[in-house]
């Protein structure tokens, strides 16, 4: 691997290296080393996450989806809309496609810039839980939108301190061993709320969550009884929309639609993940 071409993508402020591995250029040994140091922000590229985009038998393509520690995550909404736009553009798949995820099989949409996913069902509903942390007892609900999220109501997150909060939920012993991500939301008016979430790999708060809006959209729509779509407002300032189907308390149908912005197409050298200096 002496050079690799790729393109830096950002999906409401979710940014992604993107490699079409289906010739399997990107070297397999030491792949999460590869993928951490490669998402080093200053010291490399930097991103929040890296998709490898392959060969499927089943689907247009296949992903792999790595967070910026280099661990594995099973679904990552902004990256699946960046995903779908990067195989669009490179004559992967058409407008309307499917590609594999650990999560299960995902639909995409292409919308001229932006992009429209079909998500897997979410499982695992619980509202109005409550976690003892070490200063506190709070209120919380929780559901798997791919990923597990904890989501907690709160009326004033621009004073949460999410890094000390959000790690301390992530790494709680009623969430391992895989641990949680981790959304503060607010109903900001009519059907629109406000997220801030902490990601689980990234480990630090990011711009936007594609499916932290979406376990925020539904606990929102369960609680609040508020109807589909509801617009997300993210970090960076962008809205993602989220449409679903209720029946009996179970929610299905989700669809996430927002930006698939391409940043810039360029091409690794060994500088990016070597340490000699």
């Amino acid at each position: 691997m002496d050079k690799i071409e790729f393109y830096k993508m950002s999906g409401s402020g979710n940014d992604f290296i993107i490699i079409d591995n289906r010739h399997a250029i990107v070297d397999e040994n030491g792949l999460p080393n590869f993928v951490a140091k490669v998402c080093r922000r200053k010291m490399s590229v930097g991103a929040d996450g890296m998709i490898l985009v392959e060969n499927s038998d089943v689907s247009d393509f296949k992903w792999r989806f790595f967070n910026s520690d280099g661990s594995v995550a099973e679904m990552c909404g902004n990256g699946a809309r960046c995903a779908a736009r990067f195989a669009y553009i490179n004559d992967i798949a058409g407008s309307h496609m499917s590609f594999e995820t650990l999560a299960g099989i995902v639909e995409a949409e292409i919308i001229d810039e932006r992009v429209k996913v079909k998500m897997t069902d979410p499982l695992d509903l619980m509202i109005d839980d409550s976690v003892e942390l070490k200063n506190d007892v709070i209120s919380v609900s929780s559901i798997n939108t791919g990923v597990p999220h904890v989501v907690i109501i709160n009326e004033s997150i621009d004073d949460v301190d999410i890094v000390r909060t959000g790690r301390e939920i992530r790494r709680h012993d009623k969430y391992s061993p895989v641990g949680t991500n981790v959304n503060f939301v607010r109903h900001v008016r009519d059907n629109t709320i406000a997220i801030r979430t902490y990601e689980r790999g990234v480990e630090d708060e990011t711009l936007a969550c594609g499916t932290g809006a979406a376990a925020s959209a539904i606990v929102m729509a369960h609680k609040m009884k508020i109807d589909s779509p509801i617009s997300v407002l993210t970090r960076s300032g962008g809205y993602l929309n989220i449409f679903f189907k209720e029946k009996e308390g179970r929610y299905y149908d989700i669809y996430l639609e927002g930006d698939a912005r391409i940043i810039y197409k360029a091409q690794l050298w060994k500088d990016a993940w070597e340490d000699d200096f």
